[in-house]
């Protein structure tokens, strides 16, 4: 009888620990700002003329990298390695981004952050901008359908729930699109919009305005997150916010706000939605146990008018060479904050490489097992790096241009596989190569930070190693260590070059 009673006693206790395992885990809540440069965030640029005062806010309350990297200069290879955790130029995109009705990237197959935190207890949801291709349904005559459910989306990989828009506020249709249908009643169309309001002509449903979707989705995130603390169970909140793409279309409120231009007044207008999420996670009393990450998905593009930003005397890009869309500093290098009170120390800060396509394996470490050999192939638990305890195991990171120029960067060197940008700076590709500059360049970033002096001439030996490396990386299947897998298509480094 008393081994029975000890027994069950046991028996309770792992009961209890198990509960607490799966109800300890922390809420997690991913803002990723659209088309927001290094240099935006006045907490890592001192020269800043745009006051990110919330953003600063959750910088001095947690941990910045300085040293963080968009796995690619432009949105949708740069989504695709956030969720999966993979180099989307293994996928059949090779170069540029998705469109309108382009299909699915993700492979329904393929496990996400959402499925993974799914099949461990979190609630999850998706708001904001997808730009990873949906699964449009066609009428009999071949014409999009747009009364018909939606396949392919985040409905589709994870996400118990989804409110957005298919991809940049830019490209059409222009449609609020809850889990998997559109909520218009009515579709009418749209022409197109020059200038920072800049959008194409394309369909709208009767219930979509351009200049309201910001505020929209921040209010939907707002009251996701009041309705899920009041669950037992964590959340998994991935907020993609449509700013400060284009249109850039800061409120009557915020106009003239920063003294810079539009574009300076919407990364202001964009700071204020975070400092909503920050007090809707304040005022539900969940703070203690949430983890909230901010970053971008590139560098600042070029439709912010950089000329008139920089004789206001702000740069977007810091001090970096290049904007969106190059294999450059400023097209990939990104802010990357991170807040866990209690458990990642305040106001510190990090000058690591990391990259975003880290956070699948981080959010696997922070739950349960490590990821199937078969998941995220290119990420690093960053764990080591936000609790100061433990080794950070990446030890390279390939970045990759709108034109799919390669890099590769070890340490303080980095190798560009391009005569040029790669991108929509000066040099582009064409007059690179029409002017004879070389094929490679090589940077010393420790030295050379903002990539004036190529010194691949004078080092044949560390270009070898770099290529090689690369290769191995590119047919090994991933970067991390584990089985081999396979690329979805044949990838060559050079065949953009």
């Amino acid at each position: 009888m008393k081994d029975q009673r000890r027994g069950l006693l046991l028996l309770l206790c792992i009961v209890a620990l198990n509960s607490f395992a799966q109800t300890s885990h922390p809420n997690i809540i991913y803002i990723l700002a659209d088309d927001l440069g290094y240099g935006d965030i006045s907490a890592l640029n001192a020269y800043s003329k745009i006051p990110t005062k919330n953003i600063d806010a959750l910088a001095d309350a947690g941990m910045v990298f300085t040293d963080a990297h968009s796995n690619s200069a432009v949105c949708t290879p740069t989504r695709y390695g956030i969720l999966t955790g993979r180099y989307a130029w293994r996928t059949r995109l090779q170069n540029g981004v998705l469109w309108s009705y382009d299909a699915p990237l993700i492979a329904p197959n393929r496990s996400t952050i959402a499925s993974l935190l799914k099949r461990r207890g979190y609630q999850t949801a998706c708001i904001g901008k997808w730009h990873l291709g949906l699964g449009w349904q066609k009428d009999a005559n071949g014409r999009i359908d747009f009364t018909r459910e939606i396949s392919g989306g985040p409905a589709s990989l994870g996400f118990d729930y989804f409110y957005g828009i298919t991809a940049s506020l830019d490209i059409p249709p222009y449609f609020y699109i809850e889990n998997n249908k559109i909520t218009a009643t009515a579709i009418d169309s749209i022409k197109g919009s020059n200038g920072m309001g800049f959008w194409r002509a394309g369909p709208i449903g009767n219930d979509f305005e351009h200049a309201t979707v910001l505020p929209r989705f921040t209010q939907k995130a707002v009251t996701y997150i009041k309705e899920k603390s009041r669950s037992k169970a964590p959340f998994f909140l991935y907020l993609a916010l449509p700013s400060p793409h284009t249109p850039i279309l800061p409120s009557a409120s915020y106009k003239g706000k920063t003294a810079t231009n539009d574009y300076g007044d919407f990364v202001l207008m964009t700071d204020d939605m975070v400092g909503c999420i920050l007090q809707a996670v304040k005022d539900a009393g969940i703070g203690n146990n949430t983890l909230i990450v901010f970053t971008s998905d590139n560098g600042v593009s070029p439709s912010a008018n950089l000329k008139e930003l920089s004789a206001a005397g702000h740069s977007s890009s810091y001090t970096f060479r290049g904007n969106k869309a190059d294999i450059y500093e400023g097209g990939h290098r990104i802010p990357f904050i991170v807040k866990w009170p209690g458990m990642i120390p305040a106001g510190t800060s990090s000058g690591v490489t990391v990259c975003l396509t880290d956070f699948m394996a981080t959010a696997a470490a922070l739950t349960g097992p490590p990821l199937k050999a078969t998941e995220g192939e290119d990420s690093y638990d960053l764990l080591p790096l936000l609790l100061q305890k433990g080794k950070y195991k990446r030890t390279a990171t390939i970045h990759h241009s709108i034109d799919g120029n390669f890099a590769i960067r070890e340490g303080k060197w980095k190798l560009e596989f391009a005569y040029g940008s790669g991108g929509w700076s000066v040099p582009v590709e064409k007059e690179a190569r029409q002017q004879s500059m070389p094929p490679l360049q090589l940077y010393n970033l420790e030295q050379d930070p903002a990539e004036q002096t190529n010194v691949a001439a004078q080092n044949p030996e560390i270009v070898a190693r770099l290529k090689r490396n690369l290769q191995h990386i590119i047919s090994n299947g991933r970067s991390t260590s584990g089985t081999p897998q396979a690329n979805d298509v044949k990838v060559n480094y050079l065949q953009y070059q």
